[in-house]
């Protein structure tokens, strides 16, 4: 007899086996990311969750540095800087190439001594918001300026006659190392700025939820969500600079000279006087709003707009279409606005007067805070890190001409700490005249690499490990990752059945339209109008396909995720967290995505009903 009762916890790292072919993938990190068999038992008490909601993919080797900066600096502004009450970091493992993170909690007798810490350093932050983000600004910025003056050059034949004439008394080698240890310092300072203020944020947004579960008890977590909804994000500036210049081709009549590849097009369109006052629009909302990654920032093989200028030239023609067609490009952010508006206003009037002043002014704070959340995506995961990327691989394009690995994406099959060795013989061979060992040893084992990430990749990753707790009351787990008691129920449960999924209730509506499942960016272009996007995650950069969607689905992610806030503010249904739809849905399903109630019903057969429509 088939045991069908549900399993009480997921299975540990070291129940889980490494895909065919992947043997050997514990060297590509450092020990300090992996599960260890010295300290089984200890890791195998906590409870670990797969953070595919930043960290989709398998990381390749030096791809692991910027997890590693971005969830030490995430805990150390917890822990140390600012003393959050209830949080501390998160501890964060690589198993078979994928993150894994276990929120460490405060327990509950130390919460009161930290609070009078958090209320001086994050009270002093609150105070002097406004000055302090522009002090963040120019050091963000400073960042950037940094790494954009960096420069890779190859070894040259002879040192530079004026180098040894003015007693210089240092060789190239020198400046190699010395710039790539700057470009990695600068890297994780700008982690350091990242979650300067992140964390407050959340922070400021979980204490107004907090005093509205006590005042209004029945109050939905979208209700609540709403109330600071209707900001002007910068993240939404990329796209709005795509709306501008659609608006622009169309007032230039420019729309047939669209069509093409982009070094096609914008070569054609230098060759007319409308043409080039397109391209003078086009270059100006290049820099900065351009340095735009086509996934999430954290990866190496991230497309950047500025680089591959075919990715925001589609967008715009399809935007152009969109207006050809009488369409409007533009978010109806009025009537986001009045929903914010009458939500907070019903609400509020249920207060005496001084509970009231004290919810207006824990609104204000967090309205104040959370354009943060989503604005310093756009400076740090894709501006910085777009910089960062592109001077890595003028790196990795001076070891491709010196022979050690044929394509400059090679390099990053390199842990860091390897790629300063390589470094080290490179010099070496330069220094005595002799060639270096790199070209012996760097193209068999980066295809050795190669074959065990694409074998890890070839695995969809387990979205647990370990024994849950009873009851998940980490705020971080559940607003940004959607991670809640009922949802690891029904991941321990097995695949939803029904004809239906539950997830999370991210933003409001009721739709039916037929299911689009995407896994990455490079499937963005196969979207149609009204379609329901079905995802494991969504970029930031994907929001020009967002004014086609009929609704949003996702695999992970809460009230806070990226997908749940992009969603409210361009008024679609969206519902997130549901652990396995890429899994269970396939394209052309038609669904019922209901954002009130957080449930996506499978209506029909693939192929069956092509359309989409509102429901309500």
């Amino acid at each position: 007899m088939t045991d069908t009762a549900p399993r009480t916890r997921f299975p540990s790292a070291s129940e889980i086996e490494a895909p065919p072919g992947a043997e050997g993938w514990r060297q590509l990190y450092p020990y300090f990311l992996l599960f260890h068999e010295s300290r089984r038992e200890v890791d195998e008490a906590k409870f670990w969750f797969c953070d595919s909601q930043h960290w989709p993919q398998v990381f390749k080797p030096f791809d692991a540095t910027l997890m590693e900066y971005a969830v030490q600096t995430l805990g150390q502004f917890n822990t140390r800087h600012y003393l959050i009450p209830p949080a501390n970091g998160v501890e964060f493992r690589i198993h078979n190439g994928y993150c894994y993170m276990s929120p460490v909690a405060v327990p509950p007798e130390q919460i009161p001594d930290r609070v009078p810490h958090f209320m001086e350093r994050a009270g002093h932050y609150f105070a002097h918001w406004d000055e302090l983000l522009n002090n963040w600004d120019t050091k963000v910025r400073g960042v950037i300026g940094e790494l954009e003056a960096l420069e890779f050059r190859p070894l040259p034949e002879m040192v530079p006659l004026e180098d040894v004439t003015s007693g210089k008394g240092l060789a190239p080698t020198h400046g190699l190392i010395e710039t790539y240890e700057k470009a990695i310092s600068l890297a994780f300072r700008q982690w350091q700025y990242h979650f300067e203020f992140l964390n407050l944020g959340y922070a400021a947004y979980l204490d107004f939820f907090g005093f509205c579960k006590e005042a209004f008890p029945d109050v939905p977590d979208q209700a609540i969500a709403t109330m600071v909804q209707g900001v002007d994000f910068e993240l939404f500036r990329p796209d709005d600079e795509l709306k501008g210049l659609a608006k622009l081709a169309v007032q230039l009549e420019l729309q047939e000279a669209l069509r093409g590849d982009a070094e096609i097009v914008l070569a054609r369109l230098a060759g007319s006087h409308r043409g080039r006052a397109w391209l003078e629009a086009w270059d100006k909302a290049k820099d900065p709003w351009f340095n735009y990654s086509a996934g999430n920032g954290f990866y190496s093989t991230d497309k950047v707009w500025v680089d591959h200028p075919d990715v925001p030239l589609s967008f715009i023609r399809d935007y152009v279409a969109m207006l050809g067609e009488g369409r409007s490009i533009d978010r109806d952010i009025e009537h986001v606005v009045a929903e914010r508006d009458r939500i907070t206003g019903e609400y509020g009037a249920l207060l005496d007067d001084e509970t009231r002043a004290h919810f207006e002014a824990k609104l204000g704070l967090a309205r104040t805070v959370y354009p943060y959340v989503e604005n310093h995506n756009f400076y740090i995961e894709h501006w910085s890190m777009s910089v960062f990327w592109r001077k890595m691989r003028e790196l990795s394009q001076v070891f491709v001409d010196a022979g050690f690995w044929p394509e400059v994406g090679d390099m990053f099959y390199l842990r860091r700490d390897e790629i300063e060795v390589a470094i080290a013989d490179y010099s070496n061979g330069w220094a005595v005249g002799v060639p270096a060992t790199g070209p012996y040893y760097w193209p068999a084992e980066i295809t050795r690499r190669k074959g065990i990430v694409e074998a890890l990749s070839s695995a969809r990753p387990e979205p647990a490990l370990g024994r849950p707790p009873e009851v998940i009351t980490e705020p971080f787990t559940i607003m940004l990752w959607g991670i809640t008691s009922e949802r690891l129920e029904r991941w321990l449960g097995g695949a939803q059945g029904s004809g239906r999924i539950t997830g999370m209730a991210a933003s409001p509506g009721l739709v039916e339209g037929r299911a689009r499942v995407i896994l990455d960016a490079n499937g963005l272009s196969e979207l149609e109008d009204g379609e329901i996007l079905v995802t494991q995650v969504t970029a930031p950069s994907w929001a020009p396909v967002f004014a086609r969607l009929a609704a949003t689905v996702t695999d992970i992610g809460g009230m806070m995720s990226h997908a749940a806030i992009v969603c409210r503010e361009y008024g679609l249904p969206a519902v997130t967290g549901t652990g396995n739809a890429t899994a269970v849905i396939r394209t052309g399903q038609r669904l019922r995505v209901d954002g009130h109630t957080g449930q996506v019903s499978i209506l029909t057969e693939e192929g069956e009903g092509q359309e989409g429509s509102a429901a309500d």
